[in-house]
Order: structure tokens, then C-alpha cells, then sequence
């Protein structure tokens, strides 16, 4: 009862914090976006923009500039606290992201800012080591769920990210509870969520779970591309030895290629990802895609991987379902959740935001889809930080605390 009591209080200042910040982004994102929308002229300026985040990170921001790996590291490692400025720093970065039409998410940015600002109750409240695990635990499950209004796969987001294989079970009721609590709070503010339909759901037969099988084969080797191509794309940017540089060569990239092909790849391409439920959509919106998020996000530009996934496993699905004869509302459905589970090796959160977001319906479906994804995509993901299976055992355990030191 004690912890009950304890971490009800934790866990309601945590919604409040968390609730109310992601509310104050997703309107804020929603401002930007549109401003860009209406003058396109801006996406010019797109490599000026990503100078002056490189030059935020590079003098001020070098201790946040893992991220949500940073996060990732305070799990496994507890050390000093983080700093609060990566909550501003991110926030900052994402908007001007977004505003100057680079192709980016929204999820890290929350995780960022909910991680920054619950930590901070670490030392007022004297948390030990275990608890303050609990604690992050606990934010990125907020933040998570707040951001996509999905509070039950946020809650196991946070359980599942940072250690695949294992999941600390004296943090579930922490992050549930925080989950719930910051999606309340969104939603108190009246901040809307996209919602998506699937039209047609068939009945499961035996050829249907074949087709799902199949998709989810290639949703998982999507994701595995994704991932490594991220990774490889990043160390190709290392090679510019100044850091600020970096953004500006990858906004410049950016901005010849939206001037050069069109508007329908910058930002988070929520428009497209609705589309693909009811269209069936051309094969090479999902690469394309995937090349401007890859060179935004490798070059040092601000906001998350998630949503641009989302539109990369949708746009994927609506394709294929051209040969795949399940209807083009599903397979962009179950793309859009199997992808973001190969891609971060959480299988358990996207089965339980498909039907959060689809209906449980569903949910045979995206259950293979999301298995399939995450198996094929082997060991990769978007998260370098994120520690693969029983490192105690094996010889990984030195890679993982060498890591977890250099982060």
C-alpha cells in the first residue's frame, strides 16, 4: 500500500508535467506546420536553420545531445541527473525542424522533455538508484502515450524499449499509472489525435494469416533498413569533422530535393498516412520517404523517428496491398505499427497501439504483422542505446556498460 500510495503521487505530478508539456507541443507543432504549409518559401532557409541547432548542440547542448539514448542510459545506469535544458533544447529544435520543412517525428521529443523534467524530481524527492530507473521508466511511458494518445502502449513502450527481452515488473504500475495520468491531462487541454479507419477487417482464416505472414516479413525488412541505414547515413555525416556543419549540409540536401520533387515528404506526413488507409499508394512514396527522414535526422536535425515510420510502414502496406489481397486499410494499418515494432524492438507496445488506434478488431492481424517485424528485423534498432537480450550472461555485457559510459 505504501508503494501504491507513493507512486500515485510520483505518477500524478509526472501526467501533470508531461500532460501539459505535450499538449503545449502538439499545439505548437500544429503551428509551425501550418505556417510552413502556407509558405513553402521557408523550406529555403531549411539549411540556415539546422546551423543554428548545430551550433545550439555544439557549445551548449554536447551533455543532451544523446537524446533519447541518454535517457536510455540513466535506466540501466543511474548517474548524475539529467539537465533540464535538454526539455527547451529539444523543443526548440523540433519546431524549427518542422518549421523549415525537414522530415521528422514528434516522439522523441516528448520522450526528451518528459524524461528532462520527471528526473528533476530525483534529488526533492530522494529517489535511490532503483527508484529513479522506475522514474524514467515512468516519464517515457507518459510521454510516449500523452503524444499519441495511445496511454496503454505507451506504458509498455516505456517497460519494453531499453532492454528487449526483460521487463521490470516493479515499474509497471509506475508507468501505467503515469501513462494514463499524461494522456488525461492531454486530453483535458482538448488537444485533438488523428484519427485513422480501417474500413474492412476480414474474417481470420488460414490464407489471411499466410497474407499477414507475408507482410509482416517485409515490414520487418523495411524496418531493418531503416535502422541500419540510419545508423550508416550518421557515421557518413561524422566524416564532416564540425558538427554544425553537419545540419547544413543535410538541410541543403533536404531542401533541393522538396523544391525538386514537392511538399509531400517534409514534416510528419500525417496527410499521406491518412491517405494510405483509403488509397492505395504508389510504391515510392514509402522510400522516398524514408531518404529525406534518414538524411534529416542523420544530419543532426531535431524530433523523433516514430511518426516518420508510421508513415514509412503505412505507405509500405497501402503498396502492397496490390499483390497482397487483404484490404488497403488493414495492410496500411499493420504497416504502420510493424514497421515502428521491427525498427524498435517493441513488439508488445505497437500490437497494443494497433488497437488502440484501429479497434481490437484488428488485432489478430496486426499481433502477426508486428511478430513477423520484429523478428526479421534481427538486432537493429533505431536506438543504439537499447540493450538486446540477457546481457548479464553473455559477452555483450562489456559492449552495453562501455556504451552506457560513452553516452
Amino acid at each position: 500500500m505504501v508503494f501504491i500510495a507513493r507512486w500515485l503521487v510520483i505518477c500524478t505530478i509526472i501526467g501533470l508535467l508531461v500532460g501539459s508539456a505535450s499538449a503545449g507541443f502538439l499545439v505548437t507543432l500544429n503551428w509551425v506546420t501550418h505556417f510552413r504549409e502556407s509558405h513553402t518559401w521557408i523550406i529555403a532557409l531549411l539549411p540556415v536553420c539546422g546551423l543554428a541547432i548545430g551550433l545550439l548542440y555544439h557549445y551548449y547542448g554536447k551533455d543532451v545531445a544523446a537524446g533519447n539514448n541518454l535517457l536510455i542510459a540513466t535506466i540501466h545506469n543511474p548517474g548524475k541527473t539529467i539537465p533540464f535544458k535538454m526539455a527547451p533544447f529539444v523543443y526548440v529544435g523540433t519546431l524549427a525542424t518542422h518549421l523549415f520543412g525537414g522530415s521528422a517525428g514528434r516522439e522523441g521529443t516528448a520522450l526528451q522533455m518528459a524524461g528532462a523534467m520527471a528526473d528533476q524530481l530525483s534529488k526533492p524527492l530522494r529517489l535511490s538508484p532503483e527508484d529513479r530507473k522506475i522514474l524514467i521508466i515512468a516519464a517515457i511511458a507518459a510521454g510516449f502515450g500523452s503524444v499519441f494518445g495511445t496511454p496503454l502502449a505507451g506504458a509498455v513502450f516505456g517497460l519494453e524499449v531499453f532492454y528487449v527481452g526483460r521487463i521490470r515488473y516493479n515499474a509497471v504500475f509506475p508507468a501505467f499509472m503515469a501513462a494514463v495520468f499524461a494522456d488525461t491531462v492531454t486530453r483535458m487541454w482538448q488537444v485533438p489525435h488523428t484519427h485513422y479507419y480501417i474500413d474492412i477487417v476480414p474474417d481470420v482464416s488460414a490464407l489471411n494469416i499466410l497474407y499477414a505472414v507475408l507482410a509482416g516479413v517485409v515490414f520487418g525488412i523495411c524496418a531493418a533498413a531503416f535502422s541500419k541505414l540510419t545508423h550508416k547515413t550518421t557515421k557518413v555525416f561524422q566524416y564532416i569533422k564540425y558538427p554544425p556543419l553537419r545540419p547544413v549540409v543535410g538541410g541543403v540536401i533536404v531542401a533541393v530535393a522538396v523544391f525538386a520533387i514537392g511538399t509531400r515528404y517534409t514534416g510528419l506526413g500525417i496527410p499521406v498516412i491518412v491517405e494510405s488507409f483509403g488509397t492505395q499508394l504508389p510504391a515510392y512514396d514509402f522510400v522516398l520517404k524514408m531518404v529525406f527522414t534518414i538524411v534529416t535526422l542523420s544530419a543532426g536535425f531535431k524530433g523523433g523517428e516514430v511518426t516518420p515510420l508510421f508513415f514509412i510502414g503505412a505507405a509500405l502496406g497501402s503498396a502492397l496491398s496490390l499483390i497482397v489481397p487483404l484490404p488497403v486499410g488493414l495492410m496500411a494499418g499493420m504497416g504502420f505499427v510493424a514497421v515502428f515494432a521491427g525498427a524498435t524492438n517493441t513488439p508488445l507496445a505497437c500490437m497494443l497501439m494497433g488497437m488502440e488506434l484501429f479497434g481490437a478488431q484488428c488485432g489478430v492481424y496486426v499481433a502477426i504483422a508486428c511478430v513477423l517485424a520484429y523478428l526479421l528485423s534481427g538486432h537493429n534498432s533505431i536506438y543504439s542505446g537499447q540493450v538486446i537480450g540477457e546481457a548479464k550472461n553473455n559477452r555483450l555485457l562489456g559492449d552495453v556498460e562501455k556504451r552506457v559510459g560513452e553516452l
